[in-house]
């Protein structure tokens, strides 16, 4: 059993602030989303891609051992039902053994490739139909060229059509339907600095490579750019800039901020209980440098994303490794160098660009280019084009940003993953027997460690049931990946962040801070223990702080125990990639944590595999997502009022922490140029002015 949630000024406050400013500020080209999670069930089918391939393809190897999953079930560390479950999983594990002649992880999983098929005379027909009979806001003319804009932040969620923002699904949806429409002659995508990691970046590279296999040409337009926004522009078959643009292609870089001086000036000791030597929740509340761990992982995380880029950029251009060092280590501030050295096309405006397709499309000057954008593209109906699904039913689940156990007070319904809300869905697709499968779409650093487990919890029990993948986007760490773990297989993209397996807690001691301002606190108690939390204006005693080192210890044996029993592996095996470290996609795989390296196409893949499906048979793609937060409800969390120092002070606090109790929680990363993370938190601002006038 996990320990109930301390009171409210404990360290880790569930309105999930502290670790999004506070937290380790790497700059590499990305951001991690944070956007909602399923909230109303809406049962919309989404466009299920229409062929992949039949081939297979092999992950790597994980190092595992036959032995390894006989898991000591007798330590007291664990609870009476992870035990028993943890014996009825040997038993599922001897028989599948057995039958396989291999351990589950080592599976060939189908890659979920996409295959572009031209349609008959026939379905061509038909479509043609059905075009003349659709909604005229789903009508398209003949010869668009579908324009998209890619900026800013884009979310895993599915958007409605009063919605603003982009959404990766729609997004990757929309390029698969225009390689289909007849209507649609090309794609003309504006890319400009986004916000997003860099799963979300594969996946939309990985859509614009399928869309070439249609024929249909596909061109970039970047005003401004870097290695995250040149990665997506290079996948096309054609890039253009102007000769103003912005744009910077000098590397990765990683930075670590911290505030242990800054509170020790103001009179604020962080009294921090973080398990796991690389778990650096924490490190910039206490310290004033950077760990020698800290350092280990963020120099694997840059290493391991530049290498990455200039493999793939290799791949693109035709060029090699030591080329491409060498252009971004020679610091080329002139567009004119790009055209020269290959990596863009040419040097053109907008204007000219849209002239240039006219004369393409065979336009004439005078006449507009018949342009759909993708806001009304998206409003397309896959039934139109004969996209539509199959029987069968394959469920949907998107869980974004970070894991409160409940909803608090000054909470949006698009504030992150709320527990109990994703458990009701996770009930409702169990007891429900129109799935033949279960999709977890996961991007989230973790949050609170009980709500973390049970969701566990939750989606073991539906994994009882039928196939449940688990498949990561930008990042799925901590408590993101206790949600993955229990999954019966795990897909992440090569760069997504994950592991993490650690838990922090703690408290804040203000007592130096109450002294300044003049503020006094006095608690009566009845009980050793009964000050542990309550208490923030003293350190801990030598026996509480004993009581919560303790109490956070057995929170992350927990995690960690559970972590191996899902994974097939001793204790000790788990113990040594576990401590808090964060790997990348391909190195967690090497290391047993991730099945396949993938997108949502593999994950449909794997579940058709899994439900026994034949992997040409089309599926109903059931998106179990939430509407947009109507207005009286954002106004409820902006209109309520602090009175008291006492009370300002903890709402200042809570702000910059996460949720009660331990947490699960991984460092909010913020990606290089990326114009600030979705875990960047404004409240940093009020906290920067609030100390400024002590």
């Amino acid at each position: 059993m996990l320990l109930p949630p301390p009171a409210s000024d404990c360290f880790l406050s569930n309105r999930h602030r502290m670790s999004r400013f506070l937290t380790t500020t790497v700059h590499i080209s990305a951001a991690i989303l944070t956007k909602s999670p399923p909230h109303i069930h809406l049962s919309s089918t989404l466009f299920s891609p229409p062929h992949f391939t039949s081939a297979y393809c092999r992950r790597p190897k994980p190092h595992r051992s036959i032995s390894v999953r006989a898991v000591d079930s007798s330590s007291d560390t664990k609870s009476d039902d992870v035990s028993s479950g943890i014996q009825e999983d040997k038993r599922e594990f001897k028989s599948e053994f057995e039958n396989n002649g291999s351990l589950r992880g080592d599976d060939d999983y189908p890659s979920g490739e996409f295959e572009f098929e031209s349609p008959g005379a026939w379905k061509s027909f038909v479509v043609k139909l059905r075009m003349l009979i659709a909604y005229p806001w789903q009508r398209v003319r003949k010869g668009s060229v579908l324009e998209m804009k890619l900026r800013g932040q884009i979310s895993d969620q599915v958007k409605t059509r009063f919605s603003s923002g982009l959404s990766l699904p729609q997004i990757c949806e929309n390029l698969i339907k225009a390689a289909y429409d007849p209507r649609i002659s090309g794609v003309y995508l504006h890319i400009e600095t986004l916000n997003c990691g860099w799963g979300k970046i594969e996946e939309i590279r990985r859509h614009i490579l399928d869309f070439r296999k249609s024929g249909k040409f596909i061109i970039g337009y970047a005003p401004a750019w870097s290695e995250k926004e040149y990665y997506l522009g290079c996948a096309c078959e054609e890039l253009y800039a102007p000769p103003s643009a912005y744009f910077s292609l000098y590397g990765l870089s990683a930075q670590a901020q911290f505030l242990g001086g800054v509170l020790e000036k103001v009179g604020v000791q962080p009294q921090v209980q973080r398990i796991g030597k690389y778990k650096s929740a924490g490190d910039q509340l206490m310290r004033k440098n950077i760990s020698e761990e800290n350092r280990e992982v963020l120099t694997t995380l840059v290493d391991n994303i530049y290498g990455n880029w200039v493999d793939k950029i290799c791949q693109a251009k035709g060029k090699k490794k030591e080329d491409i060092e060498s252009f971004i280590n020679d610091g080329v501030y002139q567009v004119e160098k790009l055209k020269e050295d290959g990596w863009i096309t040419d040097i053109k405006y907008d204007d000219e660009v849209t002239s240039m397709l006219k004369t393409k499309l065979g336009i004439v000057e005078e006449k507009k280019l018949p342009v759909v954008d993708y806001k009304k593209y998206s409003r397309v109906r896959k039934w139109t084009l004969g996209l539509s699904g199959g029987k069968d039913r394959i469920a949907v689940i998107r869980a974004s940003g970070s894991i409160s156990r409940v909803r608090g007070p000054f909470s949006s319904p698009s504030s992150g993953i709320i527990a109990e809300q994703f458990i009701e869905k996770i009930r409702t697709v169990r007891e429900s027997k129109r799935y033949k499968a279960v999709i977890i779409r996961i991007d989230s650093p973790g949050g609170d460690a009980l709500a973390s487990d049970l969701m566990w919890r939750e989606i073991r029990l539906l994994a009882a049931s039928k196939p449940v993948i688990a498949s990561m986007v930008d990042v799925a760490a901590s408590g993101g990946y206790y949600m993955a773990m229990a999954a019966q297989t795990i897909l992440s993209e090569n760069l997504t962040l994950t592991g993490s397996i650690g838990v922090v807690t703690g408290k804040f001691n203000l007592g130096k801070l109450y002294e300044r301002i003049g503020f006094n606190k006095e608690i009566i108690s009845k009980g050793r223990y009964a000050e542990l939390t309550a208490a923030d204006q003293r350190p801990f005693s030598p026996d509480e702080e004993k009581l919560f080192a303790e109490s956070a210890q057995n929170s992350y044996k927990q995690f960690r125990n559970k972590a191996a029993f899902s994974r097939s592996m001793s204790e000790d095996k788990m113990e040594e990639i576990a401590q808090g470290r964060v790997w990348t996609g391909n190195d967690a795989a090497s290391r047993g944590l991730v099945d396949a390296i993938g997108g949502f196409s593999r994950a449909v893949a794997i579940a058709k595999q899994k439900a026994n499906i034949p992997q040409d048979k089309r599926v109903t793609l059931v998106e179990l997502s939430k509407s947009s937060p109507s207005l009286p409800e954002i106004l409820s969390g902006i209109g309520s009022s602090v009175i008291g120092i006492d009370t300002t002070l903890k709402q200042l606090l809570d702000g910059l922490t996460s949720s009660d109790g331990v947490q699960a929680r991984m460092d909010g990363i913020m990606f290089q140029r990326s114009e600030g993370s979705p875990f960047a938190n404004p409240i940093f601002n009020v906290l920067k002015d609030y100390l400024s006038s002590l």
